[in-house]
């Protein structure tokens, strides 16, 4: 199974099933006498865990990080680093009814005519629980791009078309508390208690909900991507579509861009630098050291307690409810993995900088 390793100079292969013994992920790059243990990887995975948000499972996975490989005596070594995270509160028996059923919304279907074999064990590698192995490896992606001051914070923008006002410029680290003094990551304590409701509505009617992340980078220097196929606008949109949930990218003004004039888009200079940042930190694939803006829009969770048709894997048709602890909107959880997949993007393109510099 190809495709499950991300990166040029800091390298993450993730591995693992959701039902299976373990998850994890082999960091490849990451340079030398860097302090680490798993006390600065942890508070990532709690921050993915189920919470008492109306969206969340109730599958309680303690998610411990254990770190086999590649630090020792308290600092990275240069070799792989080797994370496990273990599977404790897995329920496979819950998915026996659904063992030889394509069900709508999920990979059953493509991943059974890809490999013609699946795990149908709550979606296998499909299962976004793969994405603890990737929080794992951006909390280690994020201590490293810190180091060299640069700072990013993913937070809730909309859940089920109800939607934050713009975000004001404040301290980035002001701004974090705001975001995370709630379980939903909205920086709007109103706008999270009126997503709260509309979630627990859904929730009674077997339901689920989509939305939408905005992820903010600062402290980015200017001079990070590369001119033609790994720009940097094409590299983070391809990290954050690698998320299973994703189904669009925005950076900067986005979509709306199509809609406008180049007077209204372009991004006027003066002595001091930029004047405004329609094109979201980046420029020609190469960031411009302006703050980098992305959004991201998640489809609604595909398990949903409503009658579904579908077939079997021989054809006949079937009608389905899926029942069991599944999540009602990805949001709040899919938030940290925002977080670290552009912290992984930033760091290979910060390594690869510095191997070009003389």
């Amino acid at each position: 199974m190809a495709g499950n390793t991300t990166g040029s100079v800091f390298r993450v292969t993730t591995w693992g099933e959701s039902h299976g013994e373990a998850l994890g992920c082999v960091i490849d790059g990451c340079p030398a006498g860097m302090a680490l243990d798993a006390a600065d990887i942890q508070p990532a995975l709690d921050r993915r865990r189920p919470s008492s948000a109306a969206a969340s499972t109730t599958r309680g996975e303690t998610d411990r990080v254990e770190i086999l490989s590649g630090v020792f005596e308290g600092k990275t070594t240069g070799t792989p680093i080797s994370l496990i995270i273990r599977n404790a509160d897995a329920k496979s028996s819950s998915y026996d009814d659904l063992k030889d059923v394509f069900r709508p919304g999920h990979g059953d279907y493509s991943y059974d005519k890809k490999y013609g074999v699946r795990d149908w064990r709550g979606g296998g590698r499909a299962s976004g629980r793969e994405t603890v192995s990737r929080v794992a490896a951006g909390a280690v992606a994020e201590k490293l791009i810190t180091a060299a001051g640069i700072d990013v914070l993913a937070y809730t923008r909309a859940i089920g078309g109800i939607e934050i006002n713009p975000v004001a410029m404040i301290p980035f680290e002001d701004f974090k508390h705001q975001v995370r003094r709630n379980a939903l990551y909205c920086p709007d304590g109103q706008v999270a208690t009126a997503m709260e409701e509309e979630l627990a509505s859904v929730r009674k009617q077997g339901d689920s909900l989509g939305g939408v992340v905005e992820i903010l980078v600062r402290g980015c220097p200017a001079g990070l991507g590369e001119p033609v196929f790994d720009k940097m606008d094409a590299a983070l949109a391809s990290a954050l579509m690698g998320i299973g949930t994703v189904k669009a990218v925005e950076i900067g003004d986005g979509c709306s861009v199509a809609s406008k004039k180049g007077s209204q888009v372009n991004d006027p200079m003066d002595r001091d630098g930029f004047c405004k940042n329609s094109a979201g930190g980046i420029l020609a694939g190469i960031t411009t050291g302006q703050d980098i803006l992305l959004r991201v829009y998640c489809k609604p969770i595909p398990s949903i307690a409503l009658v579904q048709q579908t077939t079997g894997i021989h054809g006949d048709p079937r009608s389905i409810e899926i029942s069991g602890r599944h999540d009602i909107c990805v949001i709040p959880r899919i938030v940290p993995v925002c977080e670290a997949m552009v912290c992984l993007v930033l760091a290979d393109h910060w390594l690869r900088q510095r191997a070009v510099l003389p």
